[in-house]
């Protein structure tokens, strides 16, 4: 099957967030004498905050209500998401895709107020996708393919013909409910977890658009130039859209 959209994750995908994810709820821990198992963790990651918290609270025995988790967890990363950085590749192949007209979007389990923190430093950057689907835009959060099927229907795509690029196992179990083609990349540790990905790699640097039917790197894009920069295309705002 050709593949005509594209559409990513975006903490742990797109931008290298989860650091922040774990420094702040490893503070918190430790105020208690106590340490997040990483299965719990794992469970966690990619589920809307109040999913995943009252998740881990339940797991661990945390003594915190959580509201009272995700208002001080909240506080301390919006105070470090604007440091956020594209993960390796990401930049690159985004762009790549751009200037060759290749539609993406990005699903994402954020709320809208942490993705416009996250965004501080790359409005930019996302200006090149057509679209951004955040969790409060669609009934149900992963694991549930909505969040991929209404990025899927804003691009007037086909389903079928989406690629996904996931970080998280519950992403990578959503992307394949809808019928799409999957690409996992996996924390180190965390490859077993995304078995039933198409295709897995260490990061965005190592994927090959050529395999998948898309335009191989070197290509240049419509309307440019070989050597012209390739940085990624202001044609929209990403719609308004925690992890």
């Amino acid at each position: 099957m050709r593949i005509t959209h594209v559409i990513y994750d975006l903490d742990g995908t797109l931008l290298d967030t989860e650091p922040f994810y774990i420094r702040t709820t490893n503070e918190i821990f430790a105020r208690f004498g106590m340490q997040l198992p990483p299965a719990v963790r794992a469970m966690m990651m990619g589920r809307p905050t109040p999913v995943a918290v009252p998740l881990m609270i339940e797991h661990t025995g945390l003594p915190m209500t959580a509201e009272e988790f995700i208002h001080e967890r909240y506080v301390a990363l919006n105070a470090l998401f604007p440091d956020a950085l594209p993960t390796p590749g990401a930049r690159e192949l985004t762009a790549h895709l751009a200037a060759h007209r290749i539609p993406q979007a990005v699903a994402t389990s954020s709320s809208r107020e942490s993705l416009e923190h996250k965004l501080t430093n790359h409005a930019a950057w996302f200006d090149a996708f057509e679209t951004v689907v955040i969790a409060d835009e669609v009934e149900h959060g992963k694991p549930a393919p909505d969040i991929f099927l209404e990025a899927a229907r804003r691009m007037n795509a086909d389903p079928t013909t989406c690629l996904v690029f996931e970080d998280a196992p519950i992403g990578v179990e959503a992307a394949l409910a809808a019928g799409m083609q999957v690409v996992a990349v996996p924390e180190p540790g965390h490859v077993d977890a995304v078995s039933g990905a198409h295709a897995i790699i260490e990061s965005l640097e190592a994927f090959d658009p050529a395999s998948w039917g898309l335009p191989p790197f070197g290509l240049p894009g419509q309307n440019e130039r070989p050597g012209q920069d390739r940085r990624p295309r202001l044609n929209r705002r990403p719609g308004q859209n925690e992890r």
